[in-house]
């Protein structure tokens, strides 16, 4: 479970190859259908190594997707100044439209609601940020929007995933960018 030392580039080089490996394995079958067997043949290590890095396939997929749970949460604070209602950053939409192609994936991971193992990475991290620089900016109850901002995203993004809310990447990024502002701009007592 993770026992190799983050700062080593051997173990940089060897998560990435496991990741790749395992979004090419689940672009032809689900999660639940991969083998580690199958994965460390793709990724061209042994299983002893993939062991070392990871409990599980499970492990490995979150780990794999919190790249892109980084950039959803960099996307959301892609702007600087007054954030236009209208023009989402450029970020967010990039976001969308790159997790479309691999969404079974998240699916797996992220649950109707925003819960399941990716969400609640996507909340800590998205919550964690929010709270920052609300704090930095002296806004009001930064606790409170914070957790506010982080279950919407992590809800709204879940659900469009799941079919649940029908809207091309686009027309999700703007519509969560404008649901977000307004959690922003809600006036607190």
């Amino acid at each position: 479970m993770n026992a190799a030392p983050s700062g080593d580039p051997r173990t940089a080089r060897t998560r990435a190859k496991l990741g790749q490996a395992l979004l090419e394995e689940c672009a032809q079958r689900p999660l639940v259908d991969v083998s580690v067997a199958a994965l460390v043949r793709r990724a061209g290590v042994g299983r002893a190594t993939f062991y070392l890095h990871y409990a599980d396939l499970e492990a490995l997929a979150v780990d794999a997707c919190a790249d892109i749970v980084r950039e959803a949460v960099d996307a959301l604070h892609a702007w600087r100044g007054t954030p236009d209602p209208e023009a989402p950053p450029a970020a967010l939409l990039t976001f969308f439209e790159r997790i479309a192609p691999h969404a079974a994936l998240y699916r797996e991971l992220l649950r109707p609601g925003g819960s399941g193992p990716l969400g609640l990475v996507l909340h800590q991290d998205l919550r964690a940020r929010s709270r920052t620089e609300r704090a930095l900016a002296g806004a009001p109850e930064p606790d409170l929007v914070a957790s506010a901002v982080a279950a919407t995203f992590a809800g709204v993004l879940a659900d469009w995933l799941h079919g649940l809310i029908d809207a091309t990447p686009p027309e999700i990024a703007h519509r969560v960018w404008r649901l977000l502002i307004n959690l922003h701009r809600t006036p607190l007592p």
